[in-house]
């Protein structure tokens, strides 16, 4: 027995005189690492060595103060067991690498394969590189590629922002992140919640794929491909992305917004939306200034009112939009509409120039050439203002050489015709129920028998003022001052006595619908804005007639109107 016992104390001894000297030349070869190729692991030091035969026979049995070198990298913990013959070793409690001065790994456990170059850590990991930190608890790093994996469940510090994700990789040489599946990146300023996001930590940039959403203050943005950088709070959004502030809501194929400047910038198919006033604005491109309240639009732009159901389409070449006293309880605002303006909605279209609408007053200016339709009704002149209501029409205003004209729906060649220096029409439900000519007053109108809707005369007065009221679209009276005029009986009408001289009926220059609205069609007569040394008309005349006619009084013939 003696003799056994004395070969096990050799064979002991013999073993750990081995591992000594292997511990002196690990040294030995750290020193020399940094000179070679050696992909060998080396330990450098730890306070004490064993081998257990029957529990790990292929391990060296390393505790307290461990350390390893491998490949320009160090590593620590308080125990380990050293396969030297696989070139790894697994670490236990206090687990930490360092490479260089820039990167570290810490762990209560980590298995470090030195051919591959891969050290998976568990428990209580955290990666850290420069300004940014990795929390998990399972994290594979592969040093080779600089790439950590991390897989189930992750939190990324970077400055002031913090992502978090199920799953995920790190790479320190990119520094870009990809996480996916439950991915929240935040700070004091944002929210981002989405299912993959790639984030570059050297330029804080996040980059969202798939259904996102960006909560930052009072706007939100949604978008399933985007950038959004964390420090600037500038975002890139790309196809049909959609940006919510307030009620206002832009969609377009692309948007640059920036929420510090509290600016967008939209570019094809854009869609702007307020939700509070109820109205759109479609163009393919948009640019919009929250903090002075400034807006432009241009390029197919096209300007929606549904606040009363019946929708108006307006498009002109370019809409901006000026806030004054923002954010006082003086607000207003104008909106500028400029070339080749067309409107079209059921009840009411328009042509113009430009226009000029201001909330103030709610008071909408149409200037160079301005014509409106009410249904079989015409009002032109070289200005026009109308008035809105609750964003209906309340009243018009004609300014300089007005123009009435209403066709008639039993005989679509004869027209009632009004023509004054200035005219004003009150609107009702959206109809025109009385307009009022002032000035230099010329009249064309039609008598028609009740009972069966057939003219029996046509009159023709000038007068000072004219007051003409109507219902259901139809004329019920007139009233007017003295005045002179004749009456003709339809069978004796002068060819020449049918229109006044400034008489035009611009149908075909009319919008037909909500896409005509894009179809300008220039005016081929001429109407009394057209001629700026038409001929001014003083009233009342002293005589109206001609071979075939005889001057009147027209007084007793409009009073039976009344």
């Amino acid at each position: 027995m003696f003799s056994g016992h004395r070969v096990t104390i050799v064979v002991i001894l013999c073993l750990f005189g081995i591992c000594l000297s292997q511990s002196g030349y690990s040294q030995k070869k750290r020193k020399q690492s940094a000179k070679t190729d050696d992909n060998r692991v080396y330990l450098v030091h730890s306070n004490t060595l064993s081998y257990d035969q029957r529990k790990n026979p292929d391990a060296q049995i390393l505790c307290g103060n461990v350390e390893f070198f491998h490949q320009g990298a160090k590593l620590f913990c308080d125990s380990a067991h050293f396969y030297e013959g696989t070139n790894s070793f697994e670490a236990f409690g206090n687990v930490k690498m360092y490479q260089g001065d820039t990167l570290s790994l810490f762990s209560d456990y980590a298995f470090y394969d030195g051919n591959e170059q891969m050290a998976m850590s568990r428990y209580n990991v955290v990666l850290k590189h420069r300004e940014s930190t990795l929390y998990t608890d399972s994290l594979n790093y592969d040093r080779l590629y600089s790439v950590g994996y991390f897989f189930e469940g992750g939190r990324l510090v970077d400055k002031d922002a913090t992502l978090t994700a199920d799953w995920g990789e790190y790479n320190t040489g990119t520094k870009m992140a990809a996480f996916h599946y439950n991915v929240v990146l935040r700070d004091d300023k944002f929210n981002l919640i989405s299912d993959t996001l790639y984030y570059n930590t050297s330029q804080s940039e996040a980059h969202v794929v798939g259904a996102s959403e960006i909560t930052s203050g009072k706007s939100n943005i949604y978008s399933d491909d985007g950038f959004y950088n964390t420090q600037t709070e500038r975002a890139r959004l790309f196809n049909r992305s959609v940006v919510k502030n307030e009620g206002k809501i832009i969609i377009a194929d692309t948007i640059y917004h920036d929420a510090k400047l509290k600016t967008s910038e939209a570019l094809w198919n854009v869609e702007y939306t307020d939700t509070v006033n109820k109205n759109v604005m479609t163009c393919d491109y948009c640019w919009y200034d929250d903090s002075v309240g400034y807006a432009m639009a241009t390029k197919k732009a096209v300007a929606i009112d549904y606040s009363q159901g019946d929708s108006l389409y307006m498009h002109a070449d370019t809409f901006k939009l000026y806030t004054y006293n923002i954010n006082t309880d003086s607000v207003y605002r104008t909106v500028h509409a400029y070339n080749k303006v067309r409107a079209y909605r059921t009840d009411v279209q328009a042509v113009c120039d430009s226009l000029v609408f201001i909330s103030k007053d709610s008071c909408m200016t149409m200037y160079r050439d301005p014509i409106v339709w009410n249904y079989s009704q015409q009002l032109l002149g070289e200005t026009i203002k109308i008035y809105m209501k609750d964003s209906t029409i309340e009243r018009a205003h004609v300014i300089e050489q007005a123009l009435s004209v209403e066709q008639q729906q039993t005989d679509t060649t004869r027209y009632n015709q009004v023509a004054s220096k200035e005219m004003l029409a009150y609107f009702e439900k959206g109809e025109i129920v009385r307009a009022d000519a002032i000035d230099n007053v010329q009249v064309i109108y039609f008598i028609i028998d009740d009972s069966d809707s057939s003219f029996i005369a046509q009159n023709n007065l000038e007068t000072t003022e004219l007051k003409m009221f109507l219902e259901n679209r139809k004329m019920k009276r007139m009233w007017a001052p003295k005045s002179e005029g004749v009456m003709y009986p339809m069978s004796q009408i002068p060819p020449e006595k049918k229109f006044l001289d400034s008489f035009a009926w611009f149908d075909y220059v009319r919008p037909l619908n909500k896409d005509d609205i894009f179809v300008w069609r220039g005016k081929k007569g001429k109407s009394t804005s057209d001629d700026n040394n038409v001929k001014r008309r003083k009233a009342p005349l002293q005589q109206l007639g001609d071979k075939k006619g005889k001057s009147t009084d027209l007084a007793p013939a409009i009073n039976k109107l009344k």
